[in-house]
Parts: structure tokens; sequence; C-alpha cells
């Protein structure tokens, strides 16, 4: 079985609750689960994985919020998520099955069908329910990235090991 080198992550509802809370100058704030955040900062970086933000939209939220984490790769304004992926694996130098997505709808399905291993929060839509190889029992925002992270650690795929790698 290939290890995962590289963990993908959409943003809105998926990183977050998928609301987004918009005043008259524009977005005011998203909000981020804590747990995700120590999962992405802490665990994937301590098991050699990449991590990478991949947004259909634009936010400075989501550019602070990588650089709290840091994240270096953030790919924002992303319209074609498959071709990106595509992108990504010539870029970082990888396969298709050492790659990890996470997202949520519609348009993060071509983006999974180019990874090896494809999850989405429980309040994800069902299309993407449907060709995900794990559905998380938490929904986005609220502790999902954290849950696939942890699948991946336990089930050994993370290239810097599994179940005898504990924090």
């Amino acid at each position: 079985m290939d290890k995962i080198k590289v963990f993908i992550m959409d943003v809105d509802g998926t990183m977050t609750d998928g609301n987004i809370y918009m005043a008259a100058t524009g977005e005011l704030f998203k909000s981020f689960d804590i747990k995700d955040g120590y999962g992405i900062h802490e665990i994937l970086p301590e098991n050699g994985v990449t991590t990478v933000i991949m947004t259909g939209r634009v936010s400075d939220i989501v550019l602070n919020r990588a650089k709290e984490l840091e994240i270096s790769i953030v790919l924002q304004n992303v319209k074609d998520k498959g071709k990106a992926i595509l992108e990504l694996q010539k870029e970082l130098r990888c396969r298709k099955e050492e790659m990890a997505y996470i997202g949520d709808d519609i348009i993060d399905i071509s983006a999974m069908v180019h990874s090896g291993i494809a999850a989405c929060p429980k309040n994800a839509v069902q299309e993407v329910k449907d060709i995900c190889q794990y559905v998380c029992k938490n929904n986005g925002g609220n502790g999902a990235i954290r849950e696939f992270i942890e699948w991946l650690k336990l089930n050994d795929m993370l290239i810097g090991g599994g179940q005898g790698n504990e924090n």
C-alpha cells in the first residue's frame, strides 16, 4: 500500500462549517476547528506529509489561517480542482496514490478522482459521499479533517508511520 505524502483540503464546508459570514465590505469571518488545526499543524508534519489548501474562493482569512498553520501551498480561486491536482503531482513529484484529498461538494469530485484516497465530512453532498473511501462521522468545520488524519494514521497510511508513532 502506498503512503500518503500530500494531504489536500478544501476550505468551505471542510475546514469550516460552510457558512460564509458577509458584511457590506465583504467576508467577515470563518470558523475553524482547533482539533483540525492540531492535526494539520502537528500530526501531518511530524509524519513527513506536505499539506495543501485548495479552494474555489479567494479569502484573506484563508491566507491568515494557512500562515498560522504554516501551510506554504495555498491554491485559491481554483475552478478545476482535478487539473490543479494533476499539476500538483508534477510540481511535488508524487503519484496519485500518494495523495489524500478531503472535500465536501461537487467541485471537489474531480480532485478526488485524481487522488489516491478521498474523504469527506459527514455533511457532504451525496455525490461526494458516493465516491469517497472514507466518510467522516464529523461535519465540516467540526473535526472532520482531524478525524481523517487520525484514520490515515491508524491505518498506517502516512509516510512517517501509523499506530506505533503516537504523540
